[in-house]
């Protein structure tokens, strides 16, 4: 399956850096947005989600059909702070807020 176009690493740059042009706090989903330039990002924790679709294939692949397993929604949820993006947009992040963050990107 192909990449979305909106999670390709040149449109993440570009909307981190148009948010930066433009001194707008900007908040994604993805770790992956963080590094590129977005401020703040909370949202499921992706691997834990992916490691429990493994779960799911292992029952289908076993004989239960998917209709009667049931719906998960996430459990776990991750939120990263970019600093050098706060800076760059005149935001002073408190600690509060850091010490609540999984990963702080400096």
């Amino acid at each position: 399956m192909p990449t979305p176009f909106y999670n390709l690493p040149e449109v993440r740059r570009q909307l981190g850096a148009v948010a930066i042009q433009h001194r707008l706090p900007s908040m994604c989903e993805e770790l992956a947005y963080v590094h590129d330039g977005c401020l703040l990002s909370y949202g499921p924790d992706f691997p834990a989600m992916w490691r429990r679709s493994a779960v799911y294939v292992d029952k289908i692949l076993k004989g239960a059909r998917p209709a009667d397993l049931p719906v998960e929604q996430p459990t776990k949820f991750s939120f990263f702070v970019n600093l050098k993006t706060a800076k760059a947009i005149g935001i002073d992040v408190s600690a509060a807020i850091l010490v609540r963050a999984d990963e702080v990107i400096e």
